[in-house]
């Protein structure tokens, strides 16, 4: 990741502000991160009140142009509520907007209140329980929030299709995961969560060539995530629709641009610019 990372655990009473009354998870996280929560709080209050888009793209906008790193959640040893928000990859980025605003909607906008919504979200009914417990999947994740009421999936209702392929990327690449690599319980474990979200029949997206044609009813700062022709593998790519004067793009962390931007490319043109991307998958965050 290019620089050391220091760790702090989380002690609760040494972090608990005033008006966060909320028991944190244990997690990781440096002093930096604090400090950028600290702002972010500053920042978004004179907005608490406004509707949820405005949250969202308030909150997209404050990390504009902070790095882009790829696998932030992947520290040594047990799996832990890992907190970046220093730098980010297209996940985190989309998990962490969503948690802020969230914490900014609460009673106690806080840092533990912050953790809360940030475990809630990352992992399977908000548990942490080890490595296959967090939301690896992108689908997965959808169905996850969807279930716990963050989310509204608008695939279908904006003209989307089922897509059926098996779902079982990690467990056939487990060389590609330090975690799986040689932990065959662990590898189990992840078979049976891969079986799970294949029992649900698939799931809906648009279609590329649809994407233009639909643009205008694609709400302002839905999530969206590209979904791939690549077997196994249901999505490689997520950000925030961005409605820009007269065209839709999206908010990301990007991997070729090394930061988070609004992209120069219509959501449209970059999806059609991959050649694996074979649509999206739009959900209102609720």
């Amino acid at each position: 990741m290019g620089k050391m990372v220091i760790v702090f655990s989380i002690m609760m009473l040494s972090t608990v502000f005033a008006e966060d009354i909320s028991m944190p998870p244990e997690a990781v996280y440096t002093a930096e991160d604090r400090q950028i929560f600290d702002r972010y709080i500053a920042y978004i209050d004179p907005w608490r009140s406004a509707p949820t888009d405005s949250l969202l793209e308030k909150t997209a906008l404050f990390f504009l142009n902070f790095p882009y790193v790829s696998h932030t959640l992947e520290m040594p040893g047990e799996e832990n509520l890992v907190v970046n928000l220093r730098e980010f990859d297209c996940t985190t980025f989309v998990e962490s907007v969503i948690a802020l605003v969230r914490t900014t909607r609460s009673e106690s906008p806080g840092f533990n209140t912050f953790l809360n919504e940030l475990q809630r979200i990352r992992y399977r009914d908000g548990n942490l329980q080890g490595y296959a417990s967090r939301l690896h999947y992108t689908s997965d994740w959808l169905y996850d929030n969807e279930k716990k009421g963050f989310l509204k999936n608008s695939s279908a209702v904006l003209g989307g299709i089922r897509e059926e392929k098996t779902i079982d990327f990690m467990t056939t690449h487990r060389n590609a995961y330090r975690q799986l690599k040689n932990d065959e319980v662990l590898l189990q474990e992840m078979q049976v969560i891969e079986n799970g979200i294949n029992e649900r029949n698939g799931f809906y997206y648009l279609p590329k060539e649809s994407i233009a044609g639909r643009a205008s009813m694609i709400p302002h700062m839905s999530m969206v995530a590209f979904t791939t022709s690549i077997k196994g593998l249901d999505v490689t790519h997520m950000g925030f629709a961005f409605q820009e004067e007269d065209r839709l793009t999206f908010i990301h962390a990007s991997s070729t641009r090394e930061k988070v931007v609004i992209d120069q490319k219509t959501l449209s043109d970059y999806c059609a610019g991959q050649s694996s991307c074979t649509g999206i998958i739009i959900a209102e965050v609720l």
